[in-house]
């Protein structure tokens, strides 16, 4: 059914409504079928869009390679079980034909390309999946500004990131937790009470002083002064 069909019908059932609407007598009745008369208003809008669009498409074949092509950075993403979502907002994307929404999968990338959205075409590109994904399981949805790519899952397993390189650099700005494996616990205990006896007040530094005696007494005889003893 072509596009000028589909309205053609659309605008029928849009009649009957105002009918039923001139008949009907309970108010509960009229609220509905006015969300549904507002409904195919909305649809018969879209749909005379498309056919607009295509009307110049088919006027000027090249008028689509001719825009020039805005490359999509900005988009979201989570998860479910099965799949991998990634949302990407375009004003309007739902007003153009179908056909010129446009997604390629493979197991570890996606492009996707909207033809003619406002005299531009828009592409999106994504390489190096985290997992490899389900070609012929994942697709497109096109909704209110808005694309959905739903990339299927091989596996249930939770994804981290979307990208292996979103992942590297994930990693690589994690703080190392122990740098250096074979060094003395004490070393960093005992830098941490100089940096604090250099920088602390006289009583900071009594403090010190005196929990720093008590300790080596238990060990040995010796001057009660950490600076004497080699510490500080």
């Amino acid at each position: 059914m072509d596009l000028s069909e589909q309205i053609n019908q659309l605008e029928t059932d849009l009649q009957e409504i105002a009918s039923l609407l001139e008949k009907s007598e309970r108010t509960r009745v009229q609220d509905v079928l006015k969300l549904e008369q507002k409904k195919i208003e909305k649809e018969i809008s879209v749909k005379r869009h498309q056919k607009e669009q295509q009307a110049k498409r088919e006027a000027d074949p090249t008028s689509a390679s001719k825009a020039y092509t805005v490359k999509i950075n900005n988009y979201g993403w989570d998860q479910s079980e099965k799949f991998v979502k990634i949302y990407i907002t375009l004003n309007g994307v739902h007003k153009i034909a179908p056909e010129n929404v446009k997604v390629t999968f493979t197991e570890r990338s996606f492009v996707l390309l909207v033809n003619d959205l406002d005299g531009k075409n828009h592409q999106m590109t994504i390489n190096n999946l985290l997992n490899p994904v389900d070609v012929q399981g994942s697709s497109k949805k096109i909704k209110t500004d808005m694309v959905l790519v739903m990339c299927k899952k091989k596996t249930t397993k939770k994804w981290e990131c979307l990208t292996q390189v979103q992942k590297q650099t994930k990693e690589k700005d994690k703080p190392s937790v122990n740098p250096d494996e074979n060094a003395d616990p004490s070393d960093g205990l005992m830098s941490m009470l100089k940096k604090m006896y250099s920088d602390g007040d006289d009583e900071m530094k009594r403090t010190i002083n005196k929990a720093w005696s008590e300790s080596q007494d238990k060990k040995a005889k010796g001057d009660g002064d950490i600076s004497n003893m080699g510490m500080f």
